[in-house]
């Protein structure tokens, strides 16, 4: 008997792109959504039961009054809304030590951000190792595909392919909702300084930041460390090698795969620190896969990839 799993607003991107993880697979069945009713408490209560894990893709709001619905239920939240909730476990594997343990055993897991994966993978390990003191303000840029902004942004974008859109810079409230979330998972006092930017491009992801007077070889070395064993991290060689094509680094390299690659660039004095990842695949919806793997006691790659 396989398990049996329920997407909690599947119509929309993340959980269209988790469908299409589980629907191919043999030993994960995707309980059916009625249309008619998929908003109906009564009619989710009943979904909720039968399933071994809930998945809920759903605005923040929804997602909170959800888990209220079935007491019984397990759940793996796609949302903002529990990813610094003490009683939730922050769904990233490859954190910390006890991470991994705690995914498995746990009854409410909250799926990371795009944009905080990318940046604790990279920062993390930096803080851990006293290489980034924990004071640090650190000033954060990314760039995102389009498809990080859902079906309104898609459309936006998609509705100019006969020319293509410029990179667009937001957030500059400096307020973007996942600030919270890697201030609170990264170990830092303060919250990032950070400011993202949606590229013409569908999927892919880079997050980088900067830092003075920090030796390039420390940071690869405590990377390397930390991530040695671990399937779905690659470390690039100090200044990317193969990666960097023409002096460009592809925001695009990781799309379709549950990769994220680290690469540290220097000059000698600066450096900078770049994570690349699919925001829709370990950034989102591949990152869930490997979550409801470890929640269900499957081994952990099934059904995903590290190369596309």
């Amino acid at each position: 008997m396989g398990f049996t799993v329920f997407i909690d607003g599947q119509e929309g991107t993340t959980g269209l792109e988790i469908s299409g993880h589980l629907s191919v697979r043999d030993d994960i069945s995707l309980i059916p959504v009625n249309e008619r009713f998929r908003k109906d408490p009564a009619y989710k209560r009943e979904r909720y039961a039968e399933a071994d894990v809930v998945v809920l893709c759903l605005p923040d709001v929804a997602s909170r009054e959800a888990v209220d619905l079935e007491p019984g239920a397990r759940f793996l939240d796609a949302s903002t809304a529990h990813r610094t909730a003490a009683d939730w476990v922050y769904g990233l594997p490859e954190l910390a030590l006890q991470t991994r343990n705690a995914i498995t055993s746990a009854r409410y897991v909250s799926n990371p951000g795009c944009y905080p994966t990318g940046f604790l993978v990279a920062v993390r390990p930096l803080i851990d190792h006293g290489i980034v003191p924990s004071s640090r303000k650190l000033q954060v840029h990314a760039v995102s595909g389009y498809s990080g902004g859902g079906k309104q942004l898609i459309s936006q974008y998609g509705s100019h392919s006969d020319q293509l859109m410029d990179t667009r810079i937001y957030g500059l409230n400096l307020e973007h909702k996942h600030v919270p979330e890697m201030r609170c998972h990264s170990g830092l006092e303060h919250p990032p300084f950070f400011l993202p930017s949606v590229g013409p491009f569908y999927r892919g992801m880079i997050v980088k930041f900067a830092l003075t007077d920090v030796d390039a070889d420390r940071i690869f070395d405590a990377w390397n460390a930390k991530y040695e064993q671990e399937p779905f991290v690659r470390v690039l060689p100090i200044g990317g090698g193969d990666a960097v094509e023409s002096g460009f680094l592809s925001a695009e390299r990781c799309n379709h795969t549950n990769r994220v690659d680290l690469l540290v660039s220097t000059n000698g004095e600066d450096t900078v620190v770049c994570a690349v990842l699919d925001n829709l695949g370990k950034g989102a919806a591949s990152a869930a896969t490997q979550n409801l793997n470890l929640m269900l006691g499957i081994e952990e790659s099934t059904g995903l990839r590290v190369f596309a």
